[in-house]
C-alpha cells in the first residue's frame, strides 16, 4: 500500500519538474470574492471508506458552501502525497504520522500535519486463527512477512521486546504487499504491514479467520495512521482555502458519524471502478473499524494530539530511526487557529 523509499530523491526530482510548471497551488493569488477558492488534495491511496466524509461533503455541497472548488487525486506512487504536497504541486495531502517525522528529521522535507484524520494504528501484526501465536514473544522462532520496511520491522522489535521476547530470534522476511498470500499459504506465520480495516476484512470475507496484535499495546506510543498534511510555503499563501476546506471536511465527517451508509453510498458512486473496485461489504466492515478510531473523545474532529507527536519522534530515535528530534512546531499545526501548538492553551 505505500511507501517511502528514496523519498528526498523522489521529492527533489519533483520539486525540479515543478520549475517548468507556470503555476502550482501556491502560487495563486488571493482569490477575488465571487471566484472559487481552489483545492487539490492527494489522497494516501485509491478512494475507500477512510476517505467518505470527504465524498460526503463533496456530494452534499458542503465544499460549495464554503466557496471551494476540491480536486481530489489518487497517487500514481506511494510517496506522492508527501512529495507532491512538499513540492506544491498539490495543496493538500493525506500521509502518515511516523514517516512526516521521519521526513522532516532526515530529509528536512517542508510539510506539517495540519488534522489527524485516523487517531490510532491500522498497521497491526496479523496471524490466522488457529496459529499457536498468542502474544508477540510467540514470535520468537516464527517468520514475519513485512513490506520491507524499516518501520514495522521497529514496530515488531518493540512489541517482543516489550513482551519479554528476544527479537533476534524472529525471522523477518521481506514479502512486499504479497501479505495475504504470504499469510495464508503458509509462507509466514504472521505479516505486519496489514491494515486491520482493509487486509483483514478481505482476507475473513474469504474464510480466513485472523487474529491480531494492536501495536499500542505492546509498547508503542499511539500514532496517528492517517494524518492531513500542507506545506509551509502553501500554508502561508493558502490558508484562508485550506480552512475553508476543512470547514466542509468536518461536516462531511459529522455526517458520516450520524449516517455510515448513506456516506459509505456516496464514496461507492465515486470509487475508481476500473483500478480499485470497492465491495461494499468489505468497506462496510472498514468504516465500523475506522469510526472508533476517528473519534475524537468530544474535541473537533482533525485535533493534533502534540504529546503524541512528541513520544512518537522519541520513540523513532530511539529505534535509531531518526538522528535528530524535529520540534513539535517544526511539524505540526492547528489548522483551525492557523497557530503552532505551543502558542495554543490547551
Amino acid at each position: 500500500m505505500r511507501k517511502h523509499l528514496f523519498l528526498s530523491i523522489i521529492f527533489l526530482l519533483v520539486l525540479l519538474a515543478g520549475c517548468n510548471n507556470d503555476k502550482s497551488p501556491a502560487d495563486n493569488e488571493e482569490t477575488p470574492k465571487n471566484e472559487k477558492k481552489k483545492v487539490s488534495i492527494m489522497l494516501d491511496w485509491y478512494p475507500n471508506a477512510v476517505h467518505s466524509y470527504i465524498y460526503v461533503a463533496q456530494e452534499k455541497g458542503y465544499f460549495n458552501e464554503e466557496n471551494v472548488e476540491v480536486d481530489i487525486q489518487f497517487p500514481a506512487n506511494p510517496t506522492d502525497p508527501m512529495n507532491l504536497t512538499a513540492a506544491g504541486k498539490v495543496t493538500l495531502g493525506l500521509y502518515y504520522q511516523p514517516d512526516v517525522i521521519l521526513a522532516q528529521a532526515n530529509e528536512d522535507i517542508p510539510v506539517k500535519a495540519i488534522a489527524s484524520i485516523v487517531r490510532e494504528p491500522l498497521n497491526y501484526t496479523v496471524m490466522l486463527e488457529e496459529s499457536s501465536i498468542q502474544s508477540p514473544k510467540d514470535l520468537e522462532g516464527k517468520t514475519i512477512g513485512y513490506p520491507g520496511i524499516p518501520l514495522n520491522e521497529s514496530l515488531i522489535k518493540t512489541m517482543v521486546t516489550n513482551d519479554g521476547g528476544d527479537y533476534d530470534k524472529v525471522n523477518m522476511i521481506d514479502v512486499g504487499f504479497e501479505l495475504e498470500s504470504s499469510l495464508v499459504s503458509k509462507r509466514a506465520d504472521a505479516v505486519t504491514g496489514t491494515f486491520i480495516n482493509h487486509e483483514v476484512p478481505v482476507m475473513e470475507s474469504k474464510g480466513f479467520k485472523t487474529r491480531y496484535f494492536n501495536p499500542v499495546d505492546y509498547g508503542v506510543p499511539n500514532y496517528s495512521e492517517i494524518v492531513l498534511l500542507t506545506s509551509d510555503d502553501t500554508w502561508d499563501k493558502e490558508q484562508d482555502a485550506i480552512q475553508a476546506f476543512w470547514r466542509a471536511a468536518q461536516k462531511g465527517y459529522e455526517f458520516m458519524v450520524e449516517q455510515p451508509e448513506e456516506a459509505l453510498d456516496l464514496l461507492l458512486s465515486n470509487q475508481d471502478q476500473a483500478n480499485f473496485p470497492l465491495d461494499k461489504a468489505i468497506e462496510t466492515e472498514s468504516l465500523n473499524v475506522l469510526l472508533p478510531k476517528m473519534d475524537t473523545d468530544g474535541e473537533a474532529f482533525g485535533t493534533l494530539d502534540e504529546t503524541s507527536w512528541e513520544e512518537v519522534r522519541d520513540w523513532l530515535h530511539e529505534m535509531e530511526l531518526i538522528k535528530t528530534k524535529p520540534e513539535v512546531d517544526d511539524m505540526i499545526l492547528d489548522v483551525s487557529t492557523g497557530e503552532m501548538f505551543s502558542k495554543i492553551t490547551k
